[in-house]
This record gives structure tokens, C-alpha cells and sequence, in this order.
């Protein structure tokens, strides 16, 4: 309903321009999802876009290029120039060493399918590599984005997935999406393995399984996730076959719910459990490919570890980095028991209403990677960005309520942190001892 006009100073322009925001949202809304949702997503990384270029002319002196560079110098930093150095001169055959024997920075800690993709593309048309790995990037985050609202769409209404999916487009690390680095892909892989897999079509998600293992260190978690969901499968339909009593306690005849996809509580057919057996174990296989491509090429079994645990300074200790931090940042006593408080409090998140309505497959990834950041993952500022693949999350936060007003209040705190991040850890500024936080 419009607002009423003013007595004697004309019509309200308040009231028209919420008049015209209404109509235009009315329009928008007829169009096709596919529409609706890339525009969001490419207003958004417009939005990062600005950020980046309102940074770029407070960017110092770096150890890349001149100070106040342009967009595109300024995205092709940090990790870019490893992507790009594989694409261009591959992985070395030997690990490069310093003279006490220690492995130094080198192309294997980065996985292979993105630069691979660069190469294709950049002599296919002929861009320069940086510009190929940038182009895959952002039309990797585009597809990202239609297959999270799928993913979404079947487990809450067209309006909540879309404001869900504007949530992960908007999130405060989410520009690293239309930089060269290969987090974009991954997360369009790993979108489209979760969908396949909450829709039980598990044979069509093996390739794509393979070819996210070779995209980012996603493997792990996902293997653990399909693992422990055949197990709960493979119990549901065992205690099915028992008796009607118990198949119908697990809604054998109960109707799917409306919109939402598979239900959860119906069980596997027999080829199902099969299916999800052989996902399993390709997708066990898969997060070992890296590290034994690494193996067979240089001749050495932890060539892909002792290269990752360069970055860190340390070798690979299971949850005692967690630890280190937590004295770090708390002291002693209370330093040890962060990591406790932390596992907890995530544990009652992951129990609370909205994460339940992720359903099972969502919730156990969830789980699950965060179990893996906990067991390998050395905590520092590169963390946040290491957050992106817990995106189902964005589902439930949109699915706390339903106001507008609580919606677009999470985006507009979503977009303030962007420029948090991206002039704290994106831009370089060199601290007293040498070097910069990674982003």
C-alpha cells in the first residue's frame, strides 16, 4: 500500500521512492532463478571489484609491482603467482632445498586442475596466463553460485536459497572468488558433488568428486562425510528390511516434503547402498591423488606434506597448532582449553534448529570439514579464508528469520567486512619483522 501523500507539499518522495524499489523487486522476481541469482552474483563481485580498486590506491610499496596499481595487477597477487608459476613452468621434478636439506616454497602445495584449466584456456585464445586464470575464476564463482540456490532450493523456499546464496556471494571472504586463486572452482565442485549427493545420484558425482580432489584440499572431508553417510544409510536400510514397523518409522510411506528434495528419512534401495560404497571409495581414493602425483614424480612419499608444512614453519602435528594458538593468544591455562570451548560451542551450533534443517548430507559435511580444519589446519589469518566450503551454513543463517530487516542487515555486515579484509589482509603492509599476514 502506498504511503499518503503530503497535505500541501506534494506527493512524498520517500513514498515514491519505495514505490519505485517495490516495482522494480516485482519485476525482478518474474525472472527465470537462473537470472535472479547471477545477477545478485555479479552485483556483488562488482561490489568487491570497488573495494579491491579503493584499496589498490592506498596500496605502498610491495613486493610485486609499483604502489597504486590497477585492478588487475593488485587481484594477481599472493598465491596468483604460484597458480600461475604452475601453469607455466608445471611442478619440479626435484624439491628445491636449502643447504641444511629443507624443502623450500614450491608449485606442489597448490593443486593442479586449476593452472591446468589456465594453460587450456590461455592457448585456446591466446590471453595471458594471469588473465586465463582470472577468466576461470569468475565464471567458476558464477557457476558456484547457480548450483549452491540448486543445492539450497531443496531444502527451503526460492526466497530464503536466494537470500542464502547472496549470503555466501557477500560473505566477508568472498572476493577471493574473482581472484586467480582456485578456491571459486573448488567451490563449484564441491557444490555440485553435495548436490548429487543429497539428490543420491552418487554415480554422477564420482567424476566430479575426482576432479574437486585435484582443486583444493577437499578430499579428506568429503571422503569422510560419504563414508560416515553410508554407514547411517546402510544402518537405516538394514533396520528397514527388520519389519514394516520399523521401514514405516523411517518414512518408507510417508510422501517427500514439498520442495525440499529427497527426503532424508526415506532409505536406500539396495543399488543406492552400492552406489554410495562406490562413492566412497572413490572419493577415499581421490584425496590421496595429489599427495602420490607428488610421490610418483619427485620420488619422495611426503613430497606434497613436507612442501604444505613449509608455510607453517613446522612439521604436521594433528591438533597441536590449535593448542599453540590458543597460549598464544590466551596464555597458558586458558590458552589449552580454547580449543575445547570451541569444539563445544560449535558442537551445540551444529544442533540448533536452523543447522538441523540442512538435513543430514549438509550437516555431516559441515562436521566433518570442520573436524578436518581442527586435525590439519595450522590456524592464522588464511584461515578465514578456508571457511568458504562451510557455505551450507549460509542456509541456515538465512533461515533464522524471515525479515527483510535481518537479511540485508547480514549483508551489509557481510560487505563492511569485505573491506576488513581485503585492506587487512589482502593489500600488503609490510609488519616490523618482515612480510605480511597471508589472506
Amino acid at each position: 500500500m502506498a504511503r499518503p501523500a503530503r497535505g500541501r507539499g506534494g506527493p512524498d518522495p520517500t513514498a515514491a521512492a519505495w514505490s519505485v524499489i517495490a516495482a522494480a523487486g516485482a519485476r525482478v522476481a518474474r525472472w527465470p532463478w537462473w537470472v535472479q541469482v547471477g545477477g545478485l552474483y555479479v552485483a556483488a563481485r562488482f561490489v568487491s571489484a570497488c573495494i579491491f580498486m579503493a584499496a589498490a590506491l592506498h596500496q605502498g610499496v610491495n613486493p610485486w609491482f609499483p604502489a597504486k596499481p590497477d585492478y588487475w595487477s593488485f587481484v594477481n597477487i599472493w598465491d596468483a603467482r604460484w597458480y600461475g608459476e604452475a601453469l607455466q613452468n608445471g611442478y619440479p621434478e626435484v624439491l628445491p632445498t636449502d643447504d641444511a636439506g629443507n624443502v623450500q616454497e614450491n608449485a606442489w602445495a597448490f593443486y593442479a586442475l586449476f593452472p591446468m584449466l589456465g594453460r587450456v584456456v590461455a592457448g585456446l585464445t591466446g590471453m595471458p596466463p594471469a588473465a586465463a586464470l582470472t577468466l576461470i575464476a569468475l565464471v567458476a564463482g558464477l557457476g558456484a553460485a547457480l548450483a549452491i540456490y540448486s543445492l539450497f532450493r531443496r531444502k527451503a523456499s526460492h526466497r530464503t536459497a536466494l537470500w542464502a546464496t547472496v549470503f555466501v556471494a557477500t560473505f566477508p571472504v568472498s572476493p577471493v572468488l574473482q581472484v586467480p586463486y582456485a578456491e571459486s572452482l573448488n567451490l563449484l565442485l564441491l557444490a555440485a558433488a553435495l548436490l548429487l549427493v543429497v539428490d543420491r545420484r552418487y554415480l554422477l558425482a564420482m567424476p566430479v568428486v575426482v576432479l574437486m580432489c585435484l582443486s583444493r584440499p577437499t578430499g579428506v572431508p568429503f571422503a569422510a562425510m560419504v563414508g560416515l553417510l553410508f554407514l547411517h544409510r546402510a544402518w537405516q536400510y538394514y533396520s528397514a528390511a527388520r519389519g514394516p514397523s520399523v521401514a514405516e518409522g523411517f518414512g518408507v510411506r510417508g510422501a517427500r516434503p514439498s520442495g525440499t528434495g529427497t527426503s532424508s528419512t526415506v532409505p536406500h534401495s539396495g543399488p543406492q547402498l552400492w552406489s554410495l560404497a562406490g562413492l566412497t571409495a572413490v572419493s577415499g581414493i581421490g584425496a590421496l591423488m595429489w599427495p602420490a602425483i607428488a610421490w610418483a614424480v619427485t620420488g619422495d612419499i611426503q613430497a606434497y606434506t613436507k612442501t604444505e608444512t613449509v608455510w607453517r614453519g613446522h612439521d604436521l602435528v594433528p591438533f597441536k597448532p590449535w593448542f599453540d594458538t590458543g597460549v598464544l593468544l590466551f596464555g597458558p591455562v586458558l590458552g589449552l582449553l580454547a580449543p575445547f570451548v570451541f569444539v563445544s560451542l560449535f558442537t551445540l551450533f551444529m544442533t540448533c534448529r536452523p543447522v538441523r534443517a540442512l538435513g543430514t548430507e549438509l550437516r555431516l559435511w559441515c562436521a566433518c570439514y570442520m573436524g578436518y580444519l581442527l586435525l590439519f589446519l595450522h590456524p592464522q589469518t588464511s584461515t578465514f579464508r578456508m571457511l568458504l566450503p562451510l557455505f551450507p551454513l549460509a542456509l541456515s543463517a538465512a533461515l533464522v528469520s524471515r525479515s527483510r530487516a535481518y537479511r540485508s542487515t547480514v549483508v551489509v555486515m557481510f560487505l563492511l567486512l569485505q573491506i576488513v579484509w581485503i585492506v587487512w589482509l589482502w593489500a600488503w603492509a609490510p609488519l616490523p619483522g618482515g612480510g605480511d599476514y597471508p589472506p
